[in-house]
């Protein structure tokens, strides 16, 4: 049961307990199933990521991307055709050796991710160079043996998430690819869930395994810690030649393909969702994604009311989605509750409602009460549907604006760091030769050298590298992470 008394701790002063708090209280999760990094996700977490995969699904679809699914196991000798790949995922790789009481004569990976999987079906279905570009995607789990403290949502050893795979001609229509899923990224995480991120190419030695780059969104929590969100792969050709993937370009000469890979990770990206728009009173959930957009309380059970709010939800029904509260909760209760979870609007409904023909509302995008007229309340709700997003998103930017600041000197950025920001400054290389340098960082500052940033214009380089004074080649991004 939620408890009705609401959170105990704030957001800003202890963002930890204020996590597990909302986790448990909103009732988004339960943490006693037997297993270690594995959860239970509840009603109020799965409606909302149910709309969360159908907006992304529906981006994806919409760009020429084949829904596919593919087998939850990966043969081990997929794994060991790429070494760059297998090096870096084996030691979080959970196995599957038995079926029943029988040894298997080959181990089976649970995916960890599903470039393997799906490159042996490349193989299979590519013959033409007019068979390409050749957009995939799936929805599904994904298991890795986190080593690290597990924490619910932002790090299991099961998450929830969308795939792409795609395989082109050239090496620049794979890079074309790459933009689009920043373009997808922007266009989902930051237009429809309201989270504001920067977009990264990863440092040389921070590749995915057995990619030539990566790119990756940043969402910051108020903890001063980031967290990778959907990142996006060149794969190496390595892979097409591993699992000899070709086509007959318009000579009829046989080419290897270009691969990337997508990521949205949607139980980790509500994760983000939950803190970045959390507040002391509990969830608010832009509206696209909300479970219910609009929760009636009558403020006692007499039929009048009851009856009252179920013509209420009628008129509104065509166009959101409506709860009724007809708990024995006490009113204070109800209240609570529903700004717990986060629904958009609460209508307030007692005898002073039905007598004035006035109806209360509760907006929890502002955290305020508006009174309306019954007749008004279709077009009063239909404007605040059209702001309500764009709110939470103008709260949300100014917050994260603020929390990237610049420095010179190692003093300074440790400084910033334990602040909660996230620090740009000049940097010698991103290519491996840089990555002394960033170690130098990590010791100093507990923090990581994330990348050069991708969304503003190339940002130029002036004066000299914070770590070892030579003259700096690119401006890059430091910041603690999860």
């Amino acid at each position: 049961m939620v408890d009705i008394k609401g959170l105990t701790v704030k957001k800003n002063e202890n963002f930890s307990e204020w996590f597990t708090e909302i986790v448990q209280k909103a009732e988004l999760a339960d943490l006693r199933f037997n297993v270690k990094g594995f959860l239970v996700f509840q009603p109020s977490s799965v409606l909302v990521m149910e709309k969360m995969y159908s907006l992304m699904e529906k981006n994806l679809q919409k760009k020429g991307h084949k829904p596919y699914w593919f087998p939850t196991v990966i043969p081990e000798s997929n794994f060991k055709k790429e070494a760059s790949h297998v090096k870096g995922f084996t030691p979080n790789v959970f196995w599957v050796t038995h079926g029943g009481d029988k040894e298997l004569e080959e181990r089976l990976a649970l995916r960890p991710t599903s470039e393997t999987a799906f490159y042996q079906m490349f193989a299979l279905w590519i013959r033409s160079y007019k068979d390409l570009p050749f957009k995939t995607y799936q929805r599904a789990q994904v298991f890795r043996y986190e080593t690290k403290a597990t924490r619910p949502f932002l790090r299991s050893r099961e998450f929830h998430w969308i795939e792409t795979h795609c395989a082109f001609a050239t090496q620049e229509d794979a890079l074309k690819q790459v933009h689009e899923d920043m373009k997808t990224t922007k266009e989902v995480l930051h237009d429809n869930f309201g989270l504001p991120f920067l977009f990264f190419e990863r440092p040389a030695w921070d590749v995915f395994p057995g990619a030539s780059r990566t790119f990756a969104a940043d969402v910051l929590n108020p903890d001063g810690k980031v967290i990778q969100q959907p990142s996006t792969h060149m794969i190496k050709q390595d892979f097409a030649k591993a699992f000899d993937i070709k086509y007959k370009d318009k000579d009829g000469i046989d080419k290897y393909v270009y691969t990337t890979c997508y990521g949205p990770s949607i139980s980790r990206i509500f994760a983000s969702v939950v803190i970045v728009h959390g507040d002391d009173k509990g969830l608010r959930f832009p509206w696209d994604i909300a479970s219910h957009h609009v929760a009636i309380v009558p403020i006692g059970n007499d039929e009048k009311l009851i009856t009252k709010a179920r013509e209420l939800e009628e008129k509104l029904s065509s166009f959101c989605d409506v709860v009724i509260d007809t708990s024995d909760k006490s009113p204070g209760e109800k209240f609570n509750l529903w700004e717990l979870k986060g629904v958009p609007i609460r209508i307030d409904l007692g005898e002073k409602e039905l007598d004035s023909k006035k109806l209360s509302l509760f907006r929890r995008d502002l955290n305020k009460r508006e009174s309306v007229s019954e007749k008004d309340l279709i077009k009063h709700i239909l404007n605040i549907k059209s702001e309500f997003t764009a709110n939470l998103i103008k709260e949300s930017d100014k917050v994260f604006t603020n929390k990237i600041v610049d420095s010179r000197t190692l003093d300074s950025m440790k400084k910033l760091i334990e602040s909660g920001n996230i620090v740009r400054c000049g940097f010698c290389s991103v290519a491996f030769d840089g990555k002394k340098c960033a170690e130098v960082i990590g010791e100093k500052t507990g923090a990581e050298v994330r990348g050069t940033n991708l969304i503003v214009e190339k940002e130029i380089a002036t004066g000299n590298c914070i770590v070892c004074s030579k003259p700096a080649k690119c401006v890059v991004y430091v910041a603690k992470s999860y």
